[in-house]
């Protein structure tokens, strides 16, 4: 007897410290002022990452591509898929920096819900393959500007000139992009002349080198 009233007594002061635990607080009164980000800034910005992801996926296709059996490129593969692993990563950037500055403390599940098909899941040859790239950082390289123009105010939809911003678009992500470019057309130019001294046998090579 004396232990069931025992229990009874632990199960009681549990239950009252429970119910502490688990009282309604009433939200911080967080002062505003520090969120400071254009709301026209924000939205490019929120665009922007959906363009991220987007590409993400049509590298995903890209990689997918060429790890068939009947392609078996698996250097091309490899390329898209960090290609894609990329894309995502600047995608978590930009989120992170839109928390940063007190934005998307709401609404971040909102970017995550769209699917995002790739556009093309074939490809005839690696020439046309990275083509494809290239135009695709071409569109990502020019949305990021139009972001800068937006934040720095060179557009008429805002007029805040959002500096730190601006610097951080253009110093990492942009760089990283005419870099990424350059690469792509460097490719392009070498794999489409081995291709045409050697065929088929020109691309077989230039993917061995791209797993070096």
């Amino acid at each position: 007897m004396k232990v069931v009233y025992f229990t009874l007594l632990i199960a009681s002061a549990m239950a009252m410290v429970s119910a502490e635990l688990h009282c309604a607080q009433k939200p911080v009164d967080m002062p505003k002022s520090w969120i400071d980000m254009d709301g026209a800034c924000v939205k490019q910005m929120k665009d922007q990452i959906q363009e991220e992801l987007k590409a993400s996926m049509q590298y995903l296709a890209m990689g997918a591509h060429f790890s068939r059996d009947a392609v078996n490129r698996p250097g091309f593969a490899e390329l898209f898929f960090k290609s894609a692993s990329e894309e995502r990563e600047h995608a978590i950037k930009l989120i992170t920096y839109l928390l940063m500055r007190g934005d998307l403390t709401k609404d971040v599940s909102s970017l995550l819900k769209t699917y995002y098909p790739p556009a093309t899941t074939t490809w005839e040859n690696g020439v046309a393959a990275l083509s494809d790239a290239l135009k695709l950082e071409a569109l990502v390289t020019k949305s990021i500007r139009n972001v800068i123009q937006v934040c720095e105010g060179s557009t008429p939809a805002t007029s805040h000139n959002d500096y730190h911003l601006a610097d951080y678009l253009t110093g990492d992500f942009l760089e990283e992009q005419y870099h990424g470019q350059r690469d792509l057309a460097g490719k392009i130019s070498t794999l489409g002349k081995m291709m045409e001294r050697h065929g088929a046998l020109g691309e077989f090579m230039f993917d061995k080198k791209l797993l070096e």
